[in-house]
């Protein structure tokens, strides 16, 4: 089967863990040994995200030159690279020997007009103490939305993809049998002038969008999203809290989920599914195999009988 793998910045740089390279390379490792034992069974396409890196490059950046920061289009890209060097270089030590692989920075168009752009709820970079997010709101001008509870983070415009610019590559890369590391966060935000010529745009796009995308052109079998949980769950943080085990696009489209983190995979594992892949799977990283094979997980599929539903969602339908 054809699998289009995207993994979560929470699955390659763990929640509290300080942003260094050597956090980042263990990570990339542990992240590597997963998708190696699913690519010896099935041909894999990896994306990632990217929203603690790049919170990190604009920090950096702001620090060199607070009046002339760089834009979100550049620094994505840099992490796309920095971050697709790491994957690519563990996987091929991960992978059987003549195994080919290849990282290739990715622009990804969208609508100038996205009223996204009037509303940023993207979350990048580090969370933030109240008091240290006054520092900062002030010294960047930075929108910020509540975490949790005492704790903010960064927002950005989050546009929806309407292209996978040099998707042509991708193809002919992925039909030669070539792994390929792509769309990393989402990928590098473009737009259209009334001139035709592209240009980068301050963005981040969502990388589980993107992903769901990039499966349908592929025309890839599973879109399988690894984070650091191990499922969508009903009613979360709630009284009722309960793991969703499989369940079709028209049932998730009458619960409720959190758009600054599971929506977006939400969405995006319905659009693949009603566009006709087989199946999105959402989980976690070391479940990625008991996922496609329907053992963990959250799993999106049609109502189709003989589809595989895994025991704890057998419980759950009585």
């Amino acid at each position: 089967m054809r699998i289009v793998v995207a993994l979560g910045g929470n699955a390659l740089l763990k929640r509290g863990e300080p942003m260094t390279a050597e956090a980042q390379h263990t990570n990339v490792q542990i992240a590597a040994v997963a998708l190696a034992d699913l690519a010896r069974d099935h041909q894999i396409i990896v994306a990632h995200g990217n929203g603690p890196q790049v919170g990190l490059m604009a920090l950096r950046s702001n620090a060199y030159a607070p009046d002339n920061p760089w834009p979100l289009d550049i620094l994505g890209a840099e992490t796309e690279g920095m971050i697709g060097y790491l994957i690519e270089q563990e996987l091929m030590n991960a992978l059987p020997k003549g195994t080919d692989c290849a990282t290739l920075l990715t622009r990804v168009e969208v609508d100038p007009k996205d009223p996204a752009f009037d509303q940023p709820t993207k979350p990048i970079g580090p969370v933030y103490s109240a008091a240290e997010a006054k520092l900062v709101r002030a010294e960047h001008r930075w929108s910020m939305v509540e975490e949790s509870k005492g704790t903010v983070r960064r927002v950005v415009p989050s546009p929806l993809p309407v292209a996978i610019l040099g998707i042509t590559p991708i193809r002919l890369l992925v039909e030669a049998g070539v792994c390929v590391i792509c769309a990393g966060g989402g990928g590098i935000p473009v737009v259209r002038g009334k001139d035709g010529k592209m240009e980068g745009v301050e963005a981040v796009i969502d990388k589980d969008r993107t992903s769901a995308l990039l499966a349908q052109a592929l025309d890839a079998d599973i879109l399988l999203m690894l984070t650091d949980v191990e499922a969508v769950f009903r009613d979360w943080g709630g009284p009722d809290q309960a793991a969703i085990g499989r369940i079709a696009p028209d049932a998730l489209d009458e619960l409720t989920f959190a758009e600054g983190s599971m929506g977006p995979k939400i969405t995006a594992a319905s659009d693949f599914v009603r566009a006709g892949g087989t199946m999105a799977g959402i989980g976690r990283l070391q479940d990625a195999r008991a996922i496609v094979e329907g053992r963990a997980g959250t799993l999106v599929q049609q109502d189709t009988p003989g589809l595989p539903i895994h025991k704890r969602n057998a419980e759950e339908m009585g």
